[in-house]
């Protein structure tokens, strides 16, 4: 049994009532510390006083939405792992919640059962990322403690989720993954209507127009019928 001093602690920034009493309890049973904020700003607020393990973050909050929320705190220096929970099921807010440094997202109503899951994942990833060694894949380098990432002497600007599916590519370079590999392994989702697959695309868009600019041997190469597939660059011919 975890004493108190070594609880996993959670911060839940949700206004329904209903909704947080049943988080604190699911999540109380399970042994993890939690504390709650019922508005934008008292969430950002309690994060910044003590950083909390893990953020679960509801985007339809009062005085700031949890998007304004997971950006904030990034801006401030507050990386935990966050799990935003929303309403929105289209493509675009998924994207939107993932843009503003979210880790994972869940789709209202959901089961006990999928939240608890996706928690121990974000938790165990959070784990290991501390222990990671720096990445090289032909000029491209990252570090995945301080989060940078550089192209010969370029320092590329990426977004939480970009670095997560460029680390994914670096790890498993010269390897053809299909989109649902790369949902299920980098979204930790397991695509059933299409739509996690869409994003696949729409990021992997985003990470190549900053990895290879036209000045640049082309890496991130789409493998027709499967997915995509980074690559050492080929030396350009003269």
């Amino acid at each position: 049994m975890q004493s108190a001093t070594q609880l996993t602690t959670i911060l839940v920034v949700e206004d329904s009532p209903h909704l947080v009493a049943f988080l604190q309890r699911m999540l109380s049973e399970e042994g993890y510390g939690v504390r709650a904020a019922r508005d934008g700003e008292a969430g950002v607020s309690s994060a910044l006083e003590d950083e909390p393990d893990l953020l679960i973050v509801d985007v339809g909050l009062p005085h700031r939405n949890g998007f304004e929320v997971v950006r904030e705190l990034r801006r401030k220096g507050v990386h935990a792992p966050t799990l935003m929970l929303t309403a929105r099921a289209e493509v675009a807010d998924r994207i939107n919640g993932l843009d503003s440094g979210a880790d994972d997202y869940l789709t209202k109503p959901f089961e006990a059962a999928e939240l608890s899951a996706r928690v121990r994942a974000l938790l165990r990833r959070a784990g290991q990322r501390g222990h990671g060694s720096r990445l090289y894949v032909g000029d491209v380098a990252l570090d995945p403690v301080t989060r940078r990432v550089y192209r010969g002497d370029r320092e590329l600007a990426l977004t939480q989720r970009e670095f997560a599916l460029l680390e994914y590519f670096m790890k498993n370079a010269g390897k053809p993954l299909s989109r649902a590999l790369i949902a299920e392994q980098v979204w930790r989702q397991t695509p059933v209507d299409g739509g996690e697959t869409n994003i696949v695309d729409v990021y992997v868009a985003y990470l190549r127009k900053k990895l290879d600019t036209p000045d640049d041997a082309p890496m991130l190469q789409t493998v027709r019928g499967i997915g995509y597939v980074l690559r050492p660059p080929k030396p350009r011919e003269n």
